[in-house]
C-alpha cells in the first residue's frame, strides 16, 4: 500500500483546474434523491398541452408518465423517449444530454411495460 489518501481539498490550483479536468461532474446525477410521498418528476397529467396530445389515456395512466423537468441531465445509459416528437422513438442517453424547454423526456426505467409500449406505439391500448 502506498499510504496516500485521497483528500478532495487537495485539487490543483484552481486557474488549471479547468484546462486538466474541462468535463468534471459530467454524467454524474447530484439531483434530489426521490422521497416518499413527493413526487420526483412532474407528470403528464401536469402538463396541460401534453394531457391533450395524450387525450385518450386516462387520469391514472397519465399520473404513472413521469416527465423530467427542463433543465435535468438524463441519466447516462438509460433509456427514454421524447413525447413532444412525433415518432416516439427510444434512445440511450449519454452524459451531456439535459432536458430542455422542448422536450418532454420520459424514463423508461420510471413507466411500466405496457403503458410504455404504449407511448412508443408498440400497442395501440385496448380494443374496443
Amino acid at each position: 500500500m502506498t499510504g496516500k489518501i485521497y483528500h478532495p481539498e487537495n485539487k490543483h490550483p484552481e486557474e488549471v483546474e479547468q484546462i486538466l479536468n474541462p468535463r468534471a461532474g459530467e454524467g454524474q446525477n447530484h439531483g434530489e434523491m426521490p422521497q416518499p410521498g413527493k413526487p420526483h418528476h412532474p407528470t403528464a397529467r401536469d402538463i396541460k398541452e401534453l394531457h391533450l396530445q395524450l387525450r385518450d389515456y386516462g387520469d391514472e395512466e397519465l399520473d404513472r408518465i413521469p416527465v423530467v423537468p427542463c433543465g435535468t441531465r438524463l441519466e447516462q445509459g438509460a433509456t427514454y423517449i421524447d413525447l413532444r416528437q412525433k415518432d416516439r422513438c427510444e434512445f440511450t442517453a449519454s452524459a451531456q444530454d439535459v432536458a430542455g424547454e422542448d422536450n418532454w423526456y420520459v424514463p423508461k426505467s420510471q413507466v411500466d411495460y405496457p403503458l410504455w409500449n404504449r407511448l412508443v406505439g408498440k400497442d395501440h391500448g385496448p380494443k374496443a
